[in-house]
């Protein structure tokens, strides 16, 4: 088991990743129409979702990289790439196109439900947030260690649902100008995330650039 700042920096990293203060624009866009009742639904739905997408890479993503002979430091360097161009769009206030595509975007304001394609994934729990959580869970062993980071995956899922369920009273609160503030400071600290993903990994591929 890690040391729990590590454990903290985890729930940080998730956070800036998932960018959920991000992510409300976006969900009142696509329930402009639903009842407050639909709403609420819909913001449930999206954190179950999320969590269990989350649950699945954290116990399934080791495995999955093996399946398919992938190192782990390859994929640290592939992740701190994909993060990476996250963070440079977040510094920029735009939502990424990892995330999702303006094609994406149009099809899923027609979809009669949004709540797990495109809000839970891409938007969300999208191929930064997993690979964020296959590397994180990989760099401890022992129940502790992935219950700790299960906690930090349901408490942004708690956190997440009631952001969403209380999308009309914040959105009277924050402006868009208060939103991109609060995304490119996401931005930065998830730039230094990327970094550090990138170097370990390079490390690992190259021993030669180790201390």
């Amino acid at each position: 088991m890690l040391d729990y700042s590590e454990y903290t920096k985890i729930l940080i990293g998730l956070l800036a990743i998932i960018n959920p203060i991000g992510a409300i624009p976006i969900f009142v866009t696509l329930t402009g129409d639903a009842t407050p009742a639909q709403r609420r639904q819909l913001a449930q739905v999206v954190a179950i979702a999320v969590a269990l997408i989350l649950f699945t890479a954290l116990l399934l993503g080791e495995r999955l990289l093996g399946f398919f002979g992938i190192t782990i430091d390859a994929f640290r360097v592939a992740g701190g790439i994909l993060v990476l161009l996250m963070a440079i769009s977040m510094l920029h206030a735009r939502q990424s196109e990892v995330r999702q595509t303006e094609e994406e975007a149009d099809e899923s304001a027609k979809r009669a439900s949004v709540a797990v394609v495109p809000l839970a994934m891409p938007l969300l729990a999208g191929p930064g947030a997993i690979s964020t959580v296959i590397l994180y869970g990989h760099r401890g062993h022992g129940i502790s260690h992935y219950a700790a980071i299960g906690a930090d995956i349901l408490l942004i899922s708690l956190s997440l649902w009631a952001l969403l369920a209380l999308v009309p009273l914040v959105s009277r609160h924050i402006t868009q100008t208060g939103i991109n503030i609060f995304t490119r400071v996401m931005g930065l600290i998830l730039a230094a995330i990327a970094v550090e993903f990138l170097a370990n990994g390079l490390k690992g591929l190259f021993p030669v650039l180790g201390p």
